[in-house]
């Protein structure tokens, strides 16, 4: 009897995960509100019932979606120093054309419109992501300053990855990192990663 529990423990970890990962794809593709649960549960390779054993409900299941998706570094990683370039910097590179895509903005773009949603997606920035940049940036209003950083994040990927406008979606790499370092710089000073000098000096 003991020896078959690990068995059946191991085989609910990989359902949990199958099912999982198959929403992630189905949330992001499809958003919220279109995605069903019979499609998910199809991908996984499970029945639609067993999503409701491990997880309740749709919106259950989304939420531990977001907090997936949301929970790993992506734009913002984890080292106060050098975070304006490093922020810069990874952001020009991963809305590029060529760039594997950002799940985590696709799922908020999809669904954030959704009533049903939003509030979890807000949740899962501020809960993530959020709490990261502005936990890095410390100093004064750097709640405000963490989501001014992403707005600025989220709008480059809209515009340069999603919708394509030919400026953002042509300019150089490079050259487009050094002008979001440029404005990222005020948000981020409080650091003192990039220039403590001079950060010490505007306090």
């Amino acid at each position: 009897m003991s020896a078959a529990q690990p068995g059946r423990r191991r085989d609910a970890v990989a359902t949990r995960e199958a099912i999982l990962a198959a929403a992630v794809v189905e949330f992001t593709e499809h958003g919220y509100a279109k995605a069903g649960v019979r499609q998910i549960a199809e991908r996984a390779g499970v029945t639609a019932m067993m999503i409701n054993r491990y997880f309740g409900s749709k919106k259950d299941l989304f939420a531990e979606t977001v907090d997936r998706s949301f929970g790993p570094p992506t734009i913002v990683g984890d080292e106060p120093r050098g975070l304006t370039r490093a922020m810069a910097h990874t952001l020009a590179e991963r809305t590029a054309s060529d760039a594997e895509r950002l799940d985590p903005f696709l799922l908020m773009l999809r669904s954030a419109s959704d009533p049903e949603a939003v509030d979890i997606v807000r949740r899962g920035i501020e809960t993530h992501v959020g709490t990261r940049l502005a936990g890095l940036l410390g100093g004064p209003e750097a709640e405000v300053r963490a989501q001014l950083g992403l707005a600025l994040a989220a709008g480059t990927w809209l515009l340069r990855a999603v919708l394509g406008t030919n400026a953002l979606a042509t300019a150089d790499t490079d050259r487009l990192a050094e002008l979001l370092a440029d404005m990222l710089e005020p948000i981020t000073w409080e650091t003192g990663a990039d220039d403590p000098a001079g950060a010490a000096g505007q306090r």
